[in-house]
C-alpha cells in the first residue's frame, strides 16, 4: 500500500501494568503495548504522553516506526523521561507526524490463567 492510513493523534483512556505475572519473562510479563502500523512511505515519529488522576502528564516518549512497517512498543519498557509506573492507573496520548492506525493491548498475567485484551485506540479526527 502506498498511502498512508490512519491518523496522527490517537488517545488509549485506559492502562495499568501489574507490578508482577506468573509466567516467564518477557514473553508472559504483565504487560500495555501500543501496536502502530505505518504503511506511510515515511518514518513516523511517535511522541507519547502518559496521563494521570492525580499528577501531571509524563512525556513526551519517543519512537520511530520505520516506512510500511509496524512496532509494537511495551509501555513497560518506556524509560525516558521516566519509566512508566506498575500499580497505577493511567492514560495514554500518542502522536505522530504521519498518519498511523494504533491498537492497543494488555496482558494480564497476576492469575495463572492470563487474560489478554485488545482494542483500537480513539482516533483524533484532525
Amino acid at each position: 500500500m502506498k498511502e498512508a492510513i490512519g491518523h496522527k493523534t490517537w488517545a488509549i483512556a485506559e492502562g495499568y501494568i501489574p507490578s508482577y505475572g506468573t509466567g516467564p519473562e518477557p514473553e508472559f510479563a504483565s504487560h500495555e503495548t501500543a501496536c502502530i502500523l505505518n504503511t506511510s512511505e515515511q518514518d513516523a515519529h511517535i511522541k507519547i504522553w502518559i496521563y494521570f488522576e492525580d499528577k501531571d502528564p509524563i512525556g513526551p516518549y519517543e519512537e520511530t516506526v520505520p516506512a510500511q512497517r509496524t512496532k509494537h512498543i511495551r509501555f513497560n519498557d518506556l524509560e525516558t523521561p521516566a519509566p512508566v509506573p506498575r500499580d497505577t492507573d493511567y492514560a495514554s496520548v500518542i502522536h505522530s507526524d504521519v498518519q498511523v492506525v494504533v491498537q492497543h493491548t494488555r496482558l494480564d498475567s497476576r492469575q495463572a490463567e492470563n487474560a489478554l485484551l485488545s482494542t483500537i485506540a480513539y482516533p483524533v479526527t484532525q
